[in-house]
């Protein structure tokens, strides 16, 4: 059996339907069984936006590393 790869996160969608979510709970006018769905949609969403966030905090942290990196060897030349 083929698995297809995961569509990458896009994480400004995800935040934007995560706000939309949040503003259509707001206003109370859901039923308990539509409340749910979207609470547990919207923590989903939490966490994809938490897990992008922290690959991105983790590709800086790399990056900054590799530069600091370069600095301390070409200071060295």
């Amino acid at each position: 059996m083929v698995t297809k790869k995961s569509k990458p996160i896009d994480f400004e969608a995800s935040l934007k339907e995560l706000e939309t979510l949040v503003a259509s709970m707001e206003q109370g006018d859901m039923s308990l069984e539509d409340s749910l769905k979207a609470f547990e949609r919207g923590v989903a969403l939490t966490r994809q936006c938490r897990d992008t966030l922290q690959q991105a905090e983790q590709r800086v942290s790399i990056l900054s590393q590799e530069s600091d990196q370069l600095e301390v060897f070409n200071s060295d030349a």
